[in-house]
């Protein structure tokens, strides 16, 4: 009997500090999501407490296994050859370490969303998060909006044909066409879920959306407004008619309103300033570095150290160039063209499987966040046409974090019938052990295998 009670001691033991390491990933995961357009250092330093407690929790509760999500294989390809392509970089010292404080990062949000969140509850809590830092990032877009910014000594417009341009707000972002694209995802994921949610949550989801839309006006961002239109448009006209009414209302009253809003959108089909000009001029230079090096690319980072050999358009070498102003173009430069097949294999399978996804449950809540990502997943593939939004290190931790999401949205279908299985073999290791201790007391001997009590 006091082995016994010992045993049952430890198990419980066991137990306590399981669920302890569970609650502080299900934490951490909640903050990350709300700190990554706020804070990205607290949210990378929430992340690796989360992951620690999740290596913990690995060792402690023998119930606990990490699990396969649908694109982890194009994922781990992905960060293997970012890794192969440091070998090749100009600096390698560099290139190792941008790689090694970035991709990691994102691989990490990856693992630890896809490892810790199992029910709709969960997914609507990290939902929540997201939706409250939204909100600061927009108040504080207003608040630059209107107390005033000067943006004439920065190089986010072309002063001499837009003059009247004196403002651009960036709110926590670090320009306005990176604000620019994380509200693209935050009005089609606002989007997605309104159908789905209850009519006061769906009140505050069209109040942010409409912030959101009209903050988006605000950074004067010709791209990601085109991209929103289009998404919208195309939504609109497939699913909800409303939602065309809705966007011709408000985009007509914002043009209308705003002649300098207009007069930049206006100008993507009426004229070439040099901002398009040289955003031909990157891809062109980009191209070229693609075919000198097709196989493993220039090294992870190397973009501004590489572009001056491939200027054709002659800016100078005092001019730094960071990206391509083209996702698809950047990481085939960077990484190389099988580098570049491998996230985007990653990214345009997860796009499909939430797209495409046929979840269902008794509120809807998964139907509505599964089109809210495909959505925001969507606009990225656009904006990623003339711009490289995941330059930005927390873009790339949202696009990975929503990602896991879609990937354990999918499985949450089976959450029910996997704990029902889970109890039942519970049940069939602790009838095996009495057995074995039944059969010990009537042999005199003492019991084996006890450590195979679960502790489920």
């Amino acid at each position: 009997m006091g082995d016994e009670f010992q045993e049952r001691r430890r198990v419980l033991r066991r137990r306590r500090r399981a669920g302890r390491m569970a609650r502080v990933m299900m934490y951490a995961v909640i903050a990350e999501a709300f700190l990554i357009p706020l804070s990205p250092l607290a949210a990378m330093a929430v992340l690796l407490l989360g992951c620690g407690a999740m290596l913990l929790r690995l060792r402690i509760d023998r119930s606990f296994h990490l699990r396969r999500l649908p694109y982890d294989a194009p994922a781990l390809l992905f960060v293997i050859i970012g890794f192969l392509s440091v070998a090749v970089a100009q600096d390698r010292a560099f290139s190792f370490y941008n790689f090694y404080h970035l991709v990691p990062i994102y691989a990490l949000t990856y693992l630890l969303v896809g490892q810790t969140l199992r029910t709709p509850r969960e997914f609507q809590r990290v939902v929540f998060a997201m939706a409250l830092s939204a909100g600061i990032v927009i108040l504080y877009g207003f608040y630059q909006f209107i107390f005033g910014i000067d943006i004439s000594s920065m190089k986010w417009v072309d002063g001499e044909m837009f003059p009247e341009l004196s403002k651009r707000v960036f709110s926590t972002w670090e320009n306005p066409n990176i604000l620019a694209g994380y509200l693209d995802i935050v009005i089609c994921a606002a989007v997605g879920l309104l159908p789905v949610l209850s009519r006061t949550w769906r009140m505050a989801a069209m109040i942010l959306l409409v912030a959101a839309l009209m903050c988006l006006g605000m950074t004067y961002a010709r791209g990601a407004c085109l991209v929103v239109a289009v998404v919208l448009a195309g939504y609109g006209a497939l699913r909800d008619w409303r939602i065309l009414v809705g966007l011709a209302v408000l985009g007509g009253g914002a043009l209308f309103a705003d002649p300098v809003l207009a007069d930049r959108l206006l100008s993507v089909f009426t004229r070439v300033d040099t901002s398009s000009e040289m955003r031909l001029a990157f891809w062109e230079s980009t191209v070229a570095m693609i075919l000198d090096h097709p196989f493993l690319g220039i090294g992870w980072g190397m973009y501004f150290m590489v572009y001056p050999e491939y200027d054709f358009y002659l800016q100078g070498a005092d001019v730094l160039i960071v990206h391509a102003h083209n996702m698809y173009l950047n990481y085939a430069a960077e990484i190389g063209v099988v580098g570049a097949v491998s996230f985007l294999w990653f990214f345009f399978g997860t796009m499909g499987l939430a797209f495409f996804s046929k979840v269902h449950d008794s509120e809807g809540f998964r139907q509505g966040l599964m089109l809210a990502i495909s959505l925001a997943f969507i606009s990225v593939a656009l904006n990623g046409l003339t711009d490289d939004v995941l330059f930005n290190i927390p873009s790339s931790m949202l696009l990975w974090l929503l990602a896991a999401l879609a990937a354990v949205t999918e499985f949450a279908g089976n959450e029910e019938d996997e704990a029902i299985v889970m109890d039942e073999l519970a049940a069939r290791k602790r009838q095996r052990l009495r057995e074995l201790r039944q059969r010990a007391k009537k042999g005199g001997e003492s019991p084996k295998n006890s450590g195979e009590e679960s502790e489920n």
